[in-house]
């Protein structure tokens, strides 16, 4: 599994600021649907669903929102930059900046946590997310996020 397979160049964004979780799992939706042709609000409904199970943040930062969709035959990513960190309930208690929303089939099983794993080692890479606070432009963080990950597996 790659993540450019998972992660589109249309679904890689920079924004200045969100005012909170729920308009952040809103953009993500629109994105994925924008990208995907998701269902925005189904999208941003599991997102806060599977949230509410426990906070997604990492650390360091990183946010890893993701669910588990019907009517989904692959998984896909979203990526936002933030410029301006969002608080989010973090592990650390820091707020977020870099966030990867992943989405999955609903029956997808080991494929998804395959897909958290693979996008929880890239972003765990304290190189990888210099380059990415870094870079605003989207084309750029897309090749830095799918690039990282092919020269290392190599």
């Amino acid at each position: 599994m790659e993540l450019s397979k998972l992660l589109m160049p249309g679904a890689v964004r920079f924004i200045g600021q969100l005012t909170g979780k729920k308009r952040l799992f809103q953009e993500l939706g629109e994105i994925a649907a924008q990208a995907y042709g998701l269902n925005a609000s189904v999208a941003t409904d599991g997102l806060q669903e599977r949230e509410s199970l426990g906070a997604t943040g990492v650390g360091h930062g990183i946010a890893l929102p993701h669910a588990r969709l019907d009517d989904l035959d692959r998984i896909v990513a979203v990526f936002l930059r933030m410029e301006k960190p969002l608080d989010y309930d973090s592990v650390d208690r820091q707020p977020v900046d870099l966030i990867v929303g992943l989405f999955a089939p609903k029956e997808s099983g080991v494929e998804h946590l395959k897909a958290l794993a693979l996008v929880s080692r890239t972003m765990r890479d304290p190189g990888i997310c210099a380059k990415l606070r870094a870079n605003t432009d989207p084309a750029k963080l897309h090749a830095i996020l799918t690039e990282a990950r092919a020269v290392q597996a190599a």
